[in-house]
């Protein structure tokens, strides 16, 4: 059965954004690459369509860009793009090519998850400082996806090095045209790895935002998310297969003050039901202190068979 749904029109910037929010609540379409909900999704779209900056400012005031005109053309650019996501079920940034995090704008497609982990947040504003030193030089971002995290961590703090790594050879590529378009190649390297196997350190710092969904949860993804690399995401029955390795692997594989700095989203229940007795500091992001943790090595050691 076909969904029938009115296309995105109207004569200003913001009156193609109001009917474009609609048409994707019509469509039920998910969110959660990026957007939280259809009217931020409708204005990413609307603006990206249209050329305009994607942080400009919204609003009711005579010189607001919602004022600004549109053509014809333009209103059918529009609706041809909310159809395409309405049809397909991609996340936006599939479509746009483009995806930002805390500010920096990044180059992705389907080779690589839509980045969106909350790790940005905490190198941004300087969340994990404390855990850091002078000597903090040479950093692991597992599971670099499309090099988004590796390319934060080089901005936020210039006297390190980064290395990122991935299982993926599609993803690295994504990852590199990343590093070369932020001017960061002398400071990133790219491996592919599964796991910490191609990655001996020592690190004294991890960062990873690795596949923590567990069956259950996957199983009831929104089509969005089917639309990623499945690799990237799903975590076996509990989520947490992955972690297990990486939790037995790294110790022998981090300097003597490193910490590992983990993301499990919605998984917390399950970490801690599968590492009872592992102290971890659950780290404060815009979720609130669910979804990410630090672990230092000396408690990775003690958790050694």
């Amino acid at each position: 059965m076909t969904h029938h749904y009115t296309l995105p029109h109207g004569t200003t910037v913001g009156q193609l954004i109001h009917t474009a929010t609609h048409c994707l609540q019509d469509a039920g379409v998910g969110f959660g690459h990026g957007t939280l909900d259809a009217a931020q999704e409708a204005a990413w779209l609307v603006l990206w369509r249209l050329g305009l900056p994607l942080d400009s400012a919204l609003g009711d005031d005579e010189n607001s860009i919602e004022n600004r005109p549109v053509t014809p053309d333009q209103q059918a650019q529009v609706a041809t793009l909310v159809e395409e996501r309405i049809t397909t079920r991609k996340p936006a940034a599939y479509l746009t090519r483009e995806a930002w995090l805390v500010g920096v704008p990044f180059y992705v497609d389907e080779r690589a998850i839509v980045p969106r982990s909350f790790i940005a947040e905490l190198l941004a504003d300087g969340g994990i400082d404390g855990w850091l030193s002078d000597t903090t030089r040479n950093v692991l971002d597992l599971c670099t996806g499309n090099g988004s995290l590796a390319c934060i961590a080089a901005l936020a703090y210039p006297d390190i090095h980064v290395t990122g790594a991935d299982i993926s050879p599609d993803a690295l590529a994504v990852a590199r045209i990343n590093v070369d378009q932020h001017g960061l190649q002398e400071r990133i390297t790219l491996v592919q790895s599964d796991g910490l196997a191609q990655t001996p350190g020592p690190w004294d710092l991890i960062l990873c935002n690795p596949p923590y969904v567990n069956s259950a949860s996957m199983a009831a993804l929104p089509a969005e998310y089917r639309a990623e690399p499945e690799l990237a995401l799903a975590g076996g029955t509990d989520g947490m297969d992955f972690i297990r390795q990486l939790l037995a692997d790294a110790p022998a594989r981090m300097t003597e003050n490193a910490v590992l700095v983990l993301e499990i989203g919605n998984e917390r229940p399950f970490f801690e039901a599968a590492f009872p007795t592992l102290p971890v500091f659950w780290l404060d992001t815009s979720v609130g202190e669910d979804a990410v943790l630090l672990v230092t090595r000396q408690a990775l050691l003690e958790l050694q068979p």
